[in-house]
């Protein structure tokens, strides 16, 4: 069954590990990031966003998707289905919808005020369904879902007061973007990460733009109070490349090579195998139970 999101975090702040929150996409990247899930025994969070949900038509498509794979595979760890990056009216949607947890992203709000009046609704509402929260403070670099942001350090003041309206977990900016890392990335600010723990206390933080961040950044964001890591570009790159490879060897030319199901099954079975590489790097693994 699916679980909302808040006692694996917290499992997770407290064991200095952090949980893989993955996009889905379809029914292959959803069950090549179970597969790895349950294979190494590790909690994980299914994402999806308002533009995935649009291509699967709404997002209860989304979310009978993820519960059903979840129940035909016999999925025994801790699996969460979250909205990520979600408006302020993608997140009713989501709630009546059957996700476990949502995002409300109120960083684009026209004023710091605007977002934390929206936050309290959102915390207030999604807690009497039993659903957790995620907040944002400082906007993330990169574009998502057509939102396009430079990216901004979060400030701790105001982290603090968007946890004291008792969210369940917070993504702060931190110097971390969304998509593919250019070459003069400064890296990740571990002084104001510090800073915002010190403010916020026991929150689990998330990182959003977890692609292409080195390990050791990430391992050291993660000592710091980091619990869960969003990637989407990673397991978009690996699908790609072995779907490509695949049409370029010519298989798809070979008896029923054409069919879907072959097609696309490379792909899924890159997603799953980069899924485990990257709960390695997080600790995660053998941490279902918890």
């Amino acid at each position: 069954m699916l679980v909302n999101a808040t006692a694996m975090l917290k499992a997770a702040e407290k064991g200095h590990y952090a949980v893989g929150a993955f996009n889905t996409n379809n029914l292959e990247w959803a069950t090549g990031i179970l597969m790895a899930a349950e294979e190494l025994q590790s909690p994980v969070i299914i994402q999806c966003t308002a533009g995935a949900a649009k291509w699967q038509t709404s997002y209860k498509v989304v979310a009978d998707l993820v519960k059903n794979l979840v129940e035909d595979m016999n999925i025994t760890v801790p699996v969460a289905m979250h909205l990520d990056h979600g408006s302020y009216d993608d997140v009713f949607k989501c709630i009546e919808a059957g996700f476990t947890s949502v995002m409300y992203d109120g960083s684009h709000e026209e004023s710091f005020e605007i977002n934390l009046k929206r936050t309290e609704e959102v915390v207030k509402a999604a807690h009497a369904k039993g659903i957790s929260v995620e907040a944002e403070v400082g906007g993330i670099g990169g574009t998502e879902d057509g939102v396009t942001a430079k990216g901004e350090l979060a400030d701790p003041a105001q982290c603090k007061a968007i946890a004291d309206l008792g969210v369940d977990f917070l993504a702060c900016g931190i110097g971390n973007i969304h998509g593919i890392y250019p070459d003069n990335w400064e890296g990740l600010s571990f002084d104001q990460l510090q800073a915002i723990k010190a403010a916020v206390g026991d929150l689990p933080l998330v990182l959003h733009g977890g692609t292409g961040i080195p390990v050791d950044q990430i391992q050291k964001a993660i000592s710091l109070g980091i619990c869960k890591i969003n990637v989407n570009t990673d397991l978009q790159l690996v699908f790609a490349e072995a779907t490509r490879k695949y049409i370029e060897a010519g298989k798809d030319q070979e008896g029923k090579g054409f069919d879907p199901r072959k097609l696309l099954k490379g792909g899924r079975d890159a997603i799953t195998a980069r899924t485990k590489e990257l709960m390695e790097e997080f600790g995660s693994t053998g941490k279902g139970w918890a």
